[in-house]
């Protein structure tokens, strides 16, 4: 079996993941954050967690992307400079800004999300880098630069969604509050829904199968865990706002 054919294979792998998440993310909620609970076997540090599940998205990123014959060329590097521009952020800095102090998350957890982490490295890293074409020009196509902008947009939100999150407490208070503020005022996960542009932009800027799998992965990810949010929100405070959706302004 050629490399290409492998590569094939592993984009669809992702998608039919994405497919097999979504549905089962409606009937299980994943027991980690504010949903964490126990009877899912051994535990680690959250901060610890955080890193070990996202490392692959950097590092075998970089390594699989080195591997290729177009690595050293300006569109490729522009686009690992994008993907690092999360991942970098996700792994090195978000765990260390949050405070996780005591809190845990379950190792079955961390080893789920570092094997979807290592394909995704896998299949983006490899196309952007190898399997892909992208020549100089692809820096001005409307494509790269519609995505690069959408990616931007959701990386904005998404960052100013977690700033709001990490300053609700002041130093020595515990417990939830309702967050405020951005498009905390029209729904429930700003930050999921930051993170849903900024893959979508990703797919749009790379145009690609290997893009799109992620994009849907994300959703597919995501979406489930921000109903579950907003119905813990719903039923934890009675003056949650009723006009607040949980993932998408105005519609839901």
């Amino acid at each position: 079996m050629s490399e290409a054919l492998l590569h094939t294979y592993a984009t669809w792998a992702e998608i039919v993941l994405a497919v097999v998440t979504f549905v089962s993310l409606f009937f299980i909620t994943a027991p980690y954050g504010r949903h964490g609970r126990g009877g899912w076997g051994p535990e680690i540090s959250q901060r610890l967690a955080w890193v070990l599940m996202e490392l692959p998205a950097v590092a075998l990123w970089i390594g699989i992307y080195a591997m290729g014959s177009h690595a050293w060329e300006a569109a490729p590097l522009a686009l690992l400079v994008i993907w690092q521009i999360h991942y970098v952020n996700r792994t090195f800095v978000f765990p260390f800004r949050i405070r996780a102090d005591g809190k845990t998350t379950p190792v079955s957890i961390v080893l789920t999300a570092v094997v979807f982490n290592s394909l995704n490295a896998y299949v983006n890293a490899r196309w952007v880098s190898e399997f892909g074409s992208y020549d100089t020009s692809w820096l001005y196509d409307a494509r790269f630069l519609v995505g690069a902008a959408v990616f931007a947009t959701g990386f904005a939100i998404n960052q100013h969604a977690d700033w709001v999150l990490m300053n609700l407490r002041k130093p020595g208070e515990t417990g939830y509050k309702i967050p405020r503020g951005g498009l905390y005022a029209y729904i429930t996960c700003p930050n999921y829904f930051g993170e849903i542009l900024e893959w979508t932009g990703w797919a749009i800027a790379t145009w690609s199968l290997a893009g799109l799998s992620f994009a849907l992965y994300t959703i597919a990810n995501l979406a489930p865990r921000a109903r579950d949010h907003h119905r813990w929100y719903q039923s934890k405070f009675s003056d949650y706002p009723k006009e607040r959706r949980a993932l998408v302004p105005f519609v839901w």
